[in-house]
């Protein structure tokens, strides 16, 4: 019964698409032991329309043509055509013949070689070409842009169609359509399309694009979705040594380093729109790398690419993604000039890469006109917009939409666009995408109000046992221009209740002007990172974790007011400047933050001690974060990419007197991250920290090196110290942490169907402590600095089942001080790709 449906659910799906598309054809190309032929050219006979078979031998090609044959070779097998009996051919099984002699051929198997191959030379002068080629032969630039995303749910078939989960939406299965690469059925479940013009000068150089409209079905408004849309389909050249796809660094085919991780084989020669081009097959010369398998054509005169086609091999050490498959066209203007015209980007994302595992398609195409060139715009023209959004740009007429296109949209299209605006009516798509939003934002909706966050609702230390806290925010969509937020918490050991609540208004969109403010009364782990904010709800992962190691009693009872106004003068450049009151004391009986106020002398001997301080503080910041790209445009932003850099530097100033406030002083910090893509030896993290406290201050407001109590691996945190174990008012950090992305374990047998993934790193802190702050200690606990720098390293191994990492670190230096790790092994989890 099961086959039988399986054959009415193909031949019914077989005869639909027809009506679209003149021809299909899939199967598998093997050899005469019935092996697998991996990497195989599969072509409809007189045309460039092709496909290469992957690493299981297996191949789909679909074309709105009619072709009568399919043309099958391979390097070192003879050449073999296949009739087309039908419009849709499915599940051959073709074999081909090893050739017996050749004359004047060179044939590369396996490993090609690096000397005496015309494709090298031929690759060789693609480099040497490559900045002279299209857009690059211009001092400026402009085109117009069309793009359409779109998200499909895969493998339809009739057990899935019977899922609970789709009770009362059924009627979304009248819009089944299969895709041209890999012959699946699919549903669409999200569309969005944009126009854009676009507009470069490569003497700056800068780019610009202006969205003239902007239309979207399916999730409308999720910002989790949007944003994750906009960070996977960041855009690429494939001139590029490496090309980014999916927070990974993939060799490019046409990378210098190409011959180094790549096979090249000169396949063929033909005529495309009159140009005599040169086809060259390309494929990866190890397993588990980054890497891609594919073809492309280029010309013979300007070595441009006129197209090519590429699919990242299944081995390639990445997550969540079966399969990723490029293809780029190449147009010739003025006879010379290669201009791009079409980019088509397809992504399967899968639990599993195994061949019958159900997942979602991810789509991208974008398709390219109307070059003008060397039309020169005043410089700031390309001066980025901090917050503009044009509400025009979504609320075009669907005439405008037809007429303007620059792909008409298929009847099927067109119903597709029905079927999602009725789905976000159905309740069972709601709950679906509720729960999306409930995972990514952690908060759970109620009209105008959003609970949460839910991950903060219990925890755990040793001042308050076990603790729970509810929360919630206004939140009446992404663009609001003010937000209230609040939380209540009530720990079960000390027996009180918590509290805070902040608010922000944006009175300035077109500069994000931004005034904020708020109160909060808790428990909280100081000395958790050496740079501060004065975010009212931030809570530090100390103050919370359900297990520590050794003593977790150096907890504050803290009260702050602060209140600030922000303002974002240049695309994000962020200033701030704020004013706050806060009150510490000791929450602890184990803890002290006590200070002289009166020095011991011979006379008063015990000198004049103080448990709290009360202190009121100016300060003044600024936060660049160059190449951040955000969604959406209120008083709060989503990121939409990473990684960028961070550059945040923070100046306070501490008054006596003011509201009862008990010290002077002035404290300067600065924090920068570095990251750094290394093309294919992985992606390395960089960050200082410097700081300085300038005047007398006590226990509870001087900087500590932060510790790592908990099982958990914390960035900017060193996991072989416990909280106060140095304390400084002068410091300078800094660490480096690299992920080889596999690439050492893909070289080990053994490891390399693992799929995991190699960390390394450094950690190293620097401080000292005047004799003034040293005086007024009466805290109990002895101020050590690490004066003679303290360091430690770390070696980790990550995608352990594609969720969790551990790292092993060892201390470098202070080995001697006891109760303290000279060995320590922290765990994370996280999804990554």
């Amino acid at each position: 019964m099961k086959n039988l449906l399986k054959v009415l659910v193909i031949f019914l799906v077989s005869t639909t698409s027809s009506l679209i598309a003149q021809t299909k054809v899939s199967g598998i190309v093997v050899d005469k032991s019935k092996q697998p032929v991996p990497f195989a050219n599969v072509v409809f006979k007189n045309t460039s329309i092709g496909t290469v078979t992957n690493e299981d031998g297996r191949f789909y090609m679909e074309s709105p043509n009619t072709y009568k044959t399919l043309i099958i070779s391979s390097v070192g097998f003879s050449e073999k055509e296949i009739t087309l009996t039908k419009s849709v051919n499915y599940n051959f099984t073709i074999e081909l013949n090893e050739q017996e002699s050749l004359k004047e051929v060179v044939i590369f198997t396996g490993k090609t070689s690096k000397k005496n191959n015309p494709a090298l030379d031929i690759l060789r002068k693609i480099w040497e070409k490559k900045r002279k080629n299209g857009l690059y032969q211009f001092a400026q630039y402009q085109m117009e842009k069309y793009e359409k995303v779109e998200f499909d749910i895969n493998s339809i078939d009739s057990a899935y169609r019977k899922q609970k989960i789709f009770k009362g939406m059924e009627f979304i299965f009248d819009h089944v359509d299969t895709s041209k690469i890999t012959g699946k059925t699919y549903l669409p479940i999200f569309v969005n399309e944009a126009l854009v013009d676009v507009y470069g000068d490569n003497k700056i150089p800068k780019i610009k694009e202006i969205t003239k409209a902007n239309k979207t079905s399916g999730f409308d408004g999720n910002q989790q979705i949007l944003s994750f849309i906009k960070d996977l389909y960041s855009d690429y050249n494939i001139y590029n040594n490496y090309i980014a796809l999916f927070d990974k660094s993939f060799t490019s085919p046409l990378s210098k380093t190409g011959i180094d991780v790549y096979n090249y084989v000169l396949k063929d020669s033909a005529f495309i729109d009159k140009k005599w081009c040169f086809n060259i097959v390309f494929y990866p010369r190890r397993k588990n790398e980054l890497t891609f398998k594919g073809d492309f054509w280029v010309n013979d005169t300007t070595f441009a690419i006129k197209k090519i086609n590429m699919a990242v091999t299944k081995s390639a050490n990445i997550n969540w993604v079966k399969d990723i498959y490029v293809e780029q066209e190449f147009d010739v203007l003025n006879d010379s000039i290669f201009l791009l015209t079409k980019d088509y980007l397809m992504s399967d994302f899968a639990v599993n890469k195994k061949e019958k595992s159900k997942g979602v398609y991810g789509k991208r195409t974008t398709y390219y006109q109307n070059h003008k060139f060397n039309i020169e715009k005043p410089a700031n023209f390309y001066k980025e917009e901090v917050n503009f959004v044009d509400n025009e740009v979504y609320k075009k007429s669907d005439e405008y939409w037809e007429e303007n296109r620059f792909e008409k949209l298929s009847k099927d299209e067109q119903g597709v666009y029905k079927m999602l605006d009725t789905l976000q009516n159905v309740k069972a798509f709601k709950r679906i995408t509720n729960l999306v939003q409930i995972l990514a934002s952690g908060y759970i909706n109620y009209d105008f109000l959003d609970i949460g966050p839910i991950f903060s609702t219990f925890g755990y230390n040793e001042v308050e046992g076990f603790r729970t806290q509810l929360g919630g925010r206004t939140y009446f969509g992404p663009n609001d221009t003010w937000r209230v937020q609040a939380f209540t918490a009530y720990g079960f050991k000390d027996q009180k209740f918590k509290y805070g609540f902040a608010g922000k208004w944006m009175i300035d969109k077109k500069n994000r002007i931004i005034i904020s403010g708020g109160n909060r009364r808790d428990v909280e782990q100081l000395g958790a990172s050496l740079t501060t904010t004065n975010d009212i709800l931030a809570r530090s992962y100390g103050s919370s974790s359900f297990f520590t190691t050794g003593s977790n009693g150096k907890l504050t009872n803290l009260g702050l007011t602060n209140a600030s106004v922000a303002i974002e003068p240049l695309k994000n450049l962020t200033l701030q400047t704020g004013v706050s009151y806060k009150t510490l004391e000791s929450a602890s009986a184990v803890f002290s933050l006590d200070y002289y106020t009166t020095l011991p002398t011979v006379a008063n001997p015990a000198g004049v001690v103080k448990s709290n301080t009360t202190q009121s503080e100016f300060n003044i910041q600024a936060e660049y974060t160059p190449n951040r790209r955000t969604i959406a445009y209120g008083v709060e932003r989503s990121i939409a990419n990473s990684p960028y850099t961070t550059l945040f530097v923070n100046y306070s100033q501490g008054y006596k007197g003011i509201i009862n406030s008990d010290f002077n002083y002035k404290k300067l910090e600065l924090y920068y991250k570095q990251p750094i893509i290394i093309g294919p030896l992985g992606r390395t993290n960089l960050i200082l920290e410097l700081g300085k406290t300038f005047g007398t201050v006590p226990l509870g407001l001087m900087s500590v090196v932060p510790g790592n109590q908990t099982f958990f691996t914390i960035e900017n945190a060193f996991s072989n110290l416990n909280y106060y174990e140095f304390v400084t008012d002068q410091y300078a950090t800094f660490q480096w942490n690299h992920d080889f992305n596999g690439r050492l374990f893909a070289r080990v047998p053994f490891l390399r169907k693992l799929n995991w993934r190699e960390f390394v790193g450094v950690k190293a802190a620097y401080g000292t402590v005047s004799d003034a702050n040293r005086a007024i200690n009466a805290s109990g606990l002895e101020y050590v600095a690490p004066e003679n720098v303290y360091w430690e390293y770390n070696a980790g191994i990550g995608n352990i089942f594609k969720v969790f990492r551990l790292d092993f670190s060892w201390r470098g230096s202070y080995l001697d001080t006891p109760n303290t790790n000279k060995f320590t092994v922290k765990g994370s989890f996280g999804f990554y790709f």
